[in-house]
């Protein structure tokens, strides 16, 4: 009778206007085996999603031509360097002035106001058309050097520069350039601090005018910091080449860490919480007698009748630290802290012994069921066929259709502009003669057919159920390990009546009964994070038309839908836990979910907070052993025990894709851990409310767990 007492006591306390516990079957063993399909409405619109995201797929790969990205485009939107065409040796884009590309016409993917046309190789020297004239005469070498950057061959340069470039048959001048992205940009260097192009400073841009090399550089946007990152990228590229074999032994001994650490929690949970809480309370105890020696030493000086009202506002932050009321606010806050978390240890002592124990357990859950840590590579394989596919078919949507030419203005003031053209006679249309120097260039690829008009809203399908696919995957992994855990809770002898294969009977039960489920639960996030991303895409879009208040709605609406999303998270969570429990769908098991947690509200959090701290520390501790190792091995700091790589360009490369990796397979494993403390933590709440210890109700807790809650079974009793 005393433990049915404190248990209601418990429960009344933490949450008595949720309801109170319902009365289960008294035959319960575990998870439910019999159970029907759940959801099946949901179940049936997330399959014709399915088929209709297949055919969108299937259209976009038909209309869609990949080769539009491989390769550059010129003027005519034919392609560099394609086989079976006239270009297939010309594989790289020659742009006819790039100075233009400072015109404020200048489009996307490197398209500027000129022409452009393939070329088999970039020019290496200065020239300009009016010279070829005058030295075509002496030596015909110049103009057949020449004549590969025009767009028509001509057997000599009888044009006038004037109607070579009405005609745009020509460039006006050449200079020495590089081939980046398959095209051509200007080779810039730097000789004595000054910036150099074929190491000149000034050159004749053909048309009479002196350009210097600043000016080409602001029309090139930057391109000498992509040509240096070309370079890094090179060097980068040997760093990984040298040491792929390091980093692959340095992820695999962080794959055993992390097996290492899930599996010593059973011995170490209580021991790494009370030293990272004591020493929280020794850091804030140092902090309030460093506040106060401060505190001290500015009262006894001169200076000490200053005050923050004295001084006004400053820039400068060092100020207010010279002032006494500064460190005795400081002190005073640090004392206030360690009184909360000194009364918190002391009221909620029995909570966080409760939480330690589950975190024990959890450990020796997945010591009972190893082929747990296994599945983050199942739901790693099926994450990475969706980002494949949505990557896929999003690029076959960006090359559909047939290529759109513009009219492009290079001073950018013509009432035409942007406007669709034909290339073919352009020049003898009527907007040629309105604008003069207008041309009518490649812009990208569309088309007026019902597909091509609804290409826009093809993406943002195929990105809608991308992410209702995502959060699929990791629901259906969420519910499968949920599925296995309380098969293992719920055994009253462990591991004597464990069932056979656990995780795969979750898996299979998952599938077959509730897909339904999983999919409502994911689409509900899915649309959450529909609406921030456009919310993102908005606000790049408008942010200079933005006013302040504008700009305070759109950050209280990205916190609201920022904390939506957390907050169904964690009850979709819970409700998984709940299905793969009791086979309900999915709203009755997120409100009997709620319901449980709402009841239990003081233990969930000190639950959520323990188990945090745990992970996060956790997936430092492997993290960081492995950056340290490869630290001391990239930098040659261990040639006495083992010789690694030498020679490195940048050795940040391989160690920071160590830390990184390790931290991402630490994550995988602690993530399968945090899934097992939920369920078991649910269970244990389920246990208490369900259960009194009696022969008919035994708890299916651990022997550590009654003990801390003060219960025990009636067979204990007996003997």
């Amino acid at each position: 009778m005393t433990d049915k007492g404190d248990q209601r006591s418990d429960t009344h306390l933490e949450g008595e206007k949720y309801g109170t516990p319902r009365s289960y079957d008294p035959h319960f063993r575990g998870p439910v085996v019999n159970r029907s399909c759940t959801d099946v409405l949901c179940c049936m619109i997330f399959i014709l999603f399915i088929m209709a995201y297949i055919l969108l797929g299937l259209a976009a790969w038909v209309n869609g031509d990949p080769r539009r990205v491989a390769y550059p485009t010129d003027s005519q939107g034919y392609f560099c360097g394609q086989k079976g065409t006239p270009n297939e040796n010309k594989s790289i884009l020659f742009y006819f002035n790039l100075l233009t590309c400072t015109s404020p016409s200048v489009v996307v993917n490197l398209q500027c106001p000129t022409t452009q046309i393939c070329v088999s190789k970039c020019p290496e020297r200065f020239l300009t058309y009016m010279e070829i004239q005058f030295k075509y005469k002496n030596d015909s070498e110049y103009w057949t050097y020449y004549s590969q950057f025009c767009r028509t061959t001509f057997l000599k340069p009888a044009e006038t520069l004037s109607q070579v470039l009405l005609d745009n048959d020509c460039p006006s001048a050449i200079y020495p350039s590089k081939p980046f992205l398959q095209r051509c940009f200007p080779d810039f260097s730097t000789k004595n601090g000054t910036l150099t192009v074929g190491n000149k400073t000034v050159f004749d841009d053909g048309s009479g005018k002196t350009r210097n090399a600043a000016e080409l550089r602001r029309a090139a946007n930057g391109i000498n910091k992509a040509l240096d990152a070309r370079a890094i990228g090179v060097k980068v590229f040997e760093d990984y080449a040298m040491t792929w074999y390091w980093i692959l032994i340095g992820l695999t001994i962080a794959m055993f860490l992390s097996w290492m650490f899930v599996m010593l929690l059973r011995f170490t949970a209580g021991l790494l919480f009370w030293i990272f809480t004591f020493g929280v309370i020794g850091i804030i105890a140092y902090g309030i007698w460093r506040c106060y020696l401060e505190y001290s030493r500015l009262q006894e000086q001169p200076s000490s009748r200053l005050n923050a009202y004295t001084i006004g506002i400053q820039t400068d932050i060092s100020m207010y630290f010279r002032l006494k009321q500064t460190w005795f606010a400081l002190m005073i806050i640090l004392c206030l802290l360690e009184l909360f978390i000194i009364l918190m240890l002391i009221f909620l002592r029995n909570r966080i012994r409760i939480s330690i124990a589950l975190l024990k357990e959890g450990s020796k859950a997945i010591g009972y069921l190893p082929s747990t840590l296994i599945y983050p590579a199942l739901t790693f394989f099926f994450l990475s066929v969706c980002i494949s596919y949505w990557a896929v078919v999003a690029l076959y949507l960006a090359t559909s259709g047939a290529p759109i030419y513009k009219v492009i203005a290079p001073q950018g003031h013509c009432e035409h502009e942007n406007k669709t053209c034909d290339p073919v006679g352009f020049n003898t249309t009527e907007v040629a003669k309105a604008c003069p120097g207008a041309q009518c260039h490649f812009a990208f690829y569309g088309g007026k057919s019902l597909y091509h008009q609804y290409i826009t809203t093809f993406q943002l399908l195929n990105l809608f159920v991308f992410l209702w696919l995502i959060n699929f995957v990791i629901a259906l992994g969420q519910c499968a390990l949920a599925g296995a855990f309380a098969s293992y809770y719920w055994a009253l002898k462990k591991p004597d009546d464990i069932p056979p294969y656990p995780l795969f009977t979750a898996f299979g039960r998952a599938i077959r009964y509730h897909t339904g489920s999983l999919a409502f639960g994911s689409l509900i996030l899915a649309i959450i994070q529909m609406f921030r991303l456009i919310l993102e895409y908005l606000d790049k879009r408008l942010q200079e038309a933005q006013s302040n208040i504008s700009k305070f709605l759109k950050c209280c609406l990205r916190c609201c839908f920022w904390c939506l999303e957390k907050a169904v998270k964690f009850l979709n969570r819970n409700a998984y836990v709940m299905m793969a429990i009791y086979g309900k769908n999915f709203c009755k098991s997120a409100r009997d979910a709620f319901n449980l947690l709402m009841r239990n509200i003081l233990k969930i959090a000190v639950m959520d907070r323990v188990t945090d701290f745990v992970l996060i520390l956790g997936k430092i501790l492997v993290a960081g052993c492995i950056g340290v190792l490869a630290f001391l091995l990239f930098t040659e700091r261990l040639p006495v025990i083992i010789e690694g790589p030498t020679s490195l360009n940048y050795y940040w490369v391989p160690l920071l894709t160590v830390i990184i990796g390790s931290y991402i397979i630490a994550h995988g494993f602690f993530s399968v851990y945090a899934m097992c403390i939920e369920t078991i933590f649910i269970c244990f709440l389920e246990d208490l409310e369900r259960n009194d210890g009696s022969a008919e109700k035994p708890y299916y807790m651990s022997q550590s767990l009654m003990k801390i809650m003060n219960k025990r079974n009636a067979e204990t009793k007996k003997q």
